[in-house]
């Protein structure tokens, strides 16, 4: 049984454009003890239906589906594939993926001497 993923390579051009995406259920699709985040590239493409046949097949047999792009740096990366659809544009097909990106959590330190404990914000809890 094949447990390699099913890449979606890109060969040439830039690195992706990874564009925050509010549909807040795609989060669930892609759920794990990491934190991530998901994110949705366009890609051009000309074998858009043979793309989208391969990664179905691959979800059908249990395998991840991933996207290999080069970072900004040329090095490649891989990002998995949680959600696609094909779409056709004035320039040809179009690829949208949906990919589970890490990022990390930055926390803004919070002093204790900015809460005085005396405003009541009007939510009562209990």
């Amino acid at each position: 049984m094949v447990t390699e993923p099913e890449l979606i390579s890109i060969i040439e051009g830039p690195t992706p454009e990874f564009q925050p995406t509010p549909q807040r259920w795609l989060q669930s699709i892609h759920e794990g003890p990491d934190d991530r985040a998901i994110a949705m590239c366009r890609l051009r493409t000309m074998s858009g239906e043979d793309i989208m046949e391969r990664c179905y097949r691959a979800w059908d047999e249990g395998r991840a589906v991933k996207l290999d792009y080069p970072d900004e740096m040329r090095m490649r990366q891989r990002a998995d594939v949680v959600a696609m659809r094909l779409d056709e544009v004035d320039e040809g097909k179009m690829l949208l993926l949906w990919v589970s990106l890490d990022y990390e959590i930055e926390y803004e330190e919070v002093d204790d001497d900015d809460f005085d404990g005396e405003e009541d914000d009007g939510f009562d809890f209990f």
